[in-house]
Order: C-alpha cells, then sequence, then structure tokens
C-alpha cells in the first residue's frame, strides 16, 4: 500500500499578506479524501492557528518547508522570499516569473537547480483555456475599493498628505462602509460622486471592481472591455477626463498604452486616481508606464510625476501585487473552494491534465533560461 501524499501548507511570509490557498474547510476534504496536510503556524494567516483543529490537519513550525522530504509537496500563494538556495520540491503558487518580469530569470533558476518544479497556480487552466482558480473577482472589488478611499481623501487633505496605509477588513460590508464614507466625504468637497472607467470589465477582476462601485452608491461607470479597447488603440481621452481608472485586464502580449506622460497633460484631465489591479509594473508592456514601483498597504499610492506644464491635479497610483488580502478570509475561502477539484488531482499530478499542463510549461520555460541561470 503507497504512502499518502502529503501537502505542505507553507505560511506567507509578504507583509499583510494574511490569505491562504488551503483554508480549515478545504484542509478537511482533502485529509477525508486520504491526503496527509500539514499546515505551518502563520502569525499572519487570517486564518487562526486552532481553527485547524478537528480538520485532521497537523499544525508545524513556522517556515519548516525547507527541511521537508523531497516528495512533500509545498502549497503556498505569494512568492517566496528573495534567497538563491536550490529548490528541490515541487511547488504550488503563484511566483511571477512567466511574463519576463524583473528578476524572473534569478527566480525560476532555482527550480532547475534544485531539481524541484513549479506548478504556477496562475497558470492552471481548464478544458476551455480558462482559470481554475483567481482571485480576480477579490482583486478587483479590493482595487476599486482604495481608489474610491484615494478619490475622497484627496479632496480632502493637503496634496502632499497620501492615503495612509490601511489594514485587512473582517468582512466586505466593514469594506464597503469605509468606502462609502469617503466617498460622501469628496462628494461634499467637490460637490458631485466620481466618474469610474474599468476597462477589463466583463473579466472577474472587472466585474468585482464594478460590484464595489455600484454597492458605494455610484451609478457613473464606464464600463470597457476589447469591444472598446479594439475599436481604437489608446491613449484614451475618456480615462483622462474620469476621476478614477481601474485597470482589470490580463496582458498577454504587447498593445498600445491606455495613459501616458503625454496625455496627462491635457488641460481637460479630471483623473486623479489610477488603480492598476493588474499590477504589471515591471513588465515591458505595461499599458499604464506612469510609474515603476509597486505600492504596499502601508504605503497604499505613488504620486505620479506629472509634465512641467500640465495640470497639478494631483495623480495617485495604486499598484498592490496582493490587493485581495484587503479581504483575505472571503478572497481565501473562494479561492480554495475552486481550487479544491484540481487540488484532489495532486497525488497523480505528473497525470492529471490541469497539472500536467502546469509542468510542461513550466518546463517550457525553463528552456528559456540564460545558460549561465539553470
Amino acid at each position: 500500500m503507497s504512502s499518502p501524499t502529503v501537502l505542505h501548507v507553507r505560511a506567507e511570509t509578504k507583509p499583510l499578506e494574511h490569505r491562504s490557498a488551503i483554508t480549515p474547510d478545504v484542509a478537511k476534504k482533502l485529509v477525508d479524501a486520504g491526503y496527509t496536510v500539514n499546515v505551518e503556524r502563520s502569525p499572519l494567516s487570517i486564518f487562526k492557528d486552532d481553527e485547524y483543529n478537528g480538520t485532521g490537519a497537523t499544525l508545524v513550525s513556522t517556515g519548516s518547508w525547507t527541511d521537508v522530504p523531497a516528495d512533500h509537496i509545498i502549497v503556498g500563494l505569494k512568492e517566496l522570499p528573495e534567497d538563491d538556495f536550490p529548490l528541490k520540491h515541487t511547488h504550488v503558487q503563484f511566483a511571477h516569473c512567466y511574463k519576463g518580469q524583473g528578476g524572473w530569470d534569478k527566480v525560476l533558476s532555482r527550480f532547475p537547480r534544485g531539481g524541484g518544479t513549479l506548478l504556477d497556480l496562475e497558470f492552471l487552466e481548464d478544458e476551455n483555456g480558462r482559470r481554475v482558480a483567481a482571485f480576480g473577482y477579490h482583486a478587483g472589488f479590493a482595487g476599486a475599493a482604495l481608489a474610491l478611499m484615494t478619490w475622497g481623501w484627496q479632496l480632502t487633505h493637503d496634496k502632499k498628505e497620501a492615503l495612509p496605509g490601511v489594514k485587512p477588513f473582517a468582512n466586505e460590508q466593514l469594506l464597503i462602509d469605509e468606502v462609502k464614507r469617503s466617498v460622501e466625504a469628496g462628494k461634499a468637497k467637490s460637490g458631485h460622486l466620481p466618474r469610474v472607467l474599468v476597462i477589463g470589465a466583463l473579466g472577474r477582476c472587472g466585474r468585482g471592481a464594478v460590484d464595489l462601485c455600484e454597492k458605494a452608491g455610484l451609478s457613473d461607470i464606464l464600463k470597457w472591455d476589447m469591444a472598446e479597447t479594439g475599436a481604437k488603440p489608446g491613449p484614451y481621452k475618456e480615462i483622462i477626463e474620469s476621476d478614477v481608472f481601474v485597470n482589470c485586464i490580463y496582458l498577454s502580449q504587447k498593445i498600445p498604452p491606455f495613459i501616458d506622460a503625454a496625455s496627462l497633460s491635457d488641460e481637460d484631465r479630471r483623473l486623479s486616481v489610477v488603480c492598476d489591479v493588474s499590477c504589471d509594473t515591471t513588465n515591458p508592456h505595461n499599458p499604464i508606464p506612469i510609474y515603476e514601483i509597486n505600492t504596499t498597504f502601508s504605503e497604499p499610492t505613488v504620486p505620479v510625476k506629472l509634465q512641467v506644464g500640465a495640470s497639478q491635479l494631483p495623480l495617485s497610483v495604486i499598484s498592490i501585487d496582493h490587493l485581495p488580502s484587503l479581504m483575505p478570509r472571503e478572497a481565501s475561502e473562494a479561492f480554495a473552494s475552486q481550487l479544491l477539484p484540481s487540488l484532489l488531482q495532486l497525488k497523480d499530478w505528473q497525470n492529471a491534465r490541469v497539472w500536467r499542463q502546469a509542468n510542461q510549461l513550466f518546463k517550457d520555460k525553463v528552456a528559456t533560461l540564460p545558460k549561465d541561470s539553470a
């Protein structure tokens, strides 16, 4: 009789990352299906250690994944801490190294050097090419929320005073209530509610952004998708004429920029907040080439440097690459539920279509590494 497949859920280390790929409910279902599930104790996770009591999972030391046997499958969400030691395990996670991001080769090369494998969660697809699990809806929801909070803040504070750090909300309604307060404060100063333009409005991420805007009481929402962006190339004056722009596209190839430094010089610019939910900050094809750094929950916005002579209306960019962690419990529960059918196939991942396809993509990407990296 073969030994059960061991899944090792590592504790997240990214600051303010409170989500988990395997929630207590999903852990129990995996144990019931015959898996051994080890969960690292985590001071960050929205799920307290004792919530795993009664699931059949075993709590283990934080960071212990580096020392477990090579046949244990390491499951996480965000990228590993920056380091250089070779990786010997099979890792299930978002690695952010398949689209030419800055430092991609250093991240990816750790796997072949140690004999390990990366099964990237971003690229798990069903038979129709649709992602089997995604945080997109909650990313769009949270991104739009922060954008509207920033709009209200700009109107009620000094130009040099940036939106202060934010912490995760215990539930969706608390977040909506906070957004409503910000919007009402901004309306009291400006005399109007903000106009919001969402690009990618028909996707999961875009639907989340639109839903947040509607729940916050907005009606002037421009919902763009491929029909609108395909009708003419950017930059788009409609973005400049909106108060808030939320970018929710999935970038797969080079496209004309949606906005650029020149378009921001338009004397009719109303735009004061950009939330780049897609967060392709270091991608050479980023269609929002007006900023260069990712922002964080502790410093949510970065000011845009405007050209001399341009309107000095403040313009801030939000580019947080783990937005769903603003509402970590609901985001984790939705994602883990979507991922469960695929997780249940990990005992035979080399032959299960979704994982086999992810493994082939890993091999294809490894083949593109510079010779001195692999």
